[in-house]
């Protein structure tokens, strides 16, 4: 007797997928990857709540995403990072790629993203961002609230 098959859709939900953000001011650039390694696809996204819930709805039609390398949690990533906690990701951070990999297959945002997800697959990626909160979160606040009046203010002496 032939056994039941899943549809192609429930099936791919049941894959674990692994996600690497390339972080930058107004745009993140994504990279999916299976848990076998293979590249599945890589995206941009504005840096915006919508954006991040497009980039989750977009890694999660992919599978199961419940790991994620994210670059510069503590300064264009934080946002994102706070995101995917939230929904119960682990988030591995990442502050620079690997150069000798960047020398062997060139620099585009699409690369780094795919890099920092194999990072994690790899298990060479292993540090744990900061939760972004307390009084040391309290501090860039205020320290960017400062930098933007002082801005300002000299904008219309």
């Amino acid at each position: 007797m032939p056994q039941p098959t899943l549809p192609a859709q429930r099936a791919r939900d049941l894959e674990e997928v692994i996600l690497g953000v390339d972080t930058h001011k107004d745009v993140h650039v994504a990279a999916v990857i299976t848990a076998l390694g293979a590249s599945l696809a890589h995206q941009e996204f504005p840096t915006t709540a919508s954006g991040y819930r497009q980039l989750l709805a977009w890694t999660r039609s992919f599978g199961t995403l419940q790991r994620a390398r994210v670059e510069c949690t503590g300064s264009y990533g934080t946002a994102l990072t706070r995101v995917l906690r939230r929904e119960g990701i682990e988030v591995i951070e990442v502050n620079q790629p690997d150069r000798v990999a960047r020398r062997k297959r060139g620099k585009t945002d699409a690369i780094d993203a795919d890099a920092a997800a194999r990072a994690v697959l790899s298990g060479r990626a292993t540090a744990t961002p900061k939760t972004g909160d307390g009084p040391a979160a309290d501090m860039r606040v205020l320290r960017l609230v400062s930098a933007y009046s002082l801005k300002c203010s000299a904008k219309y002496r």
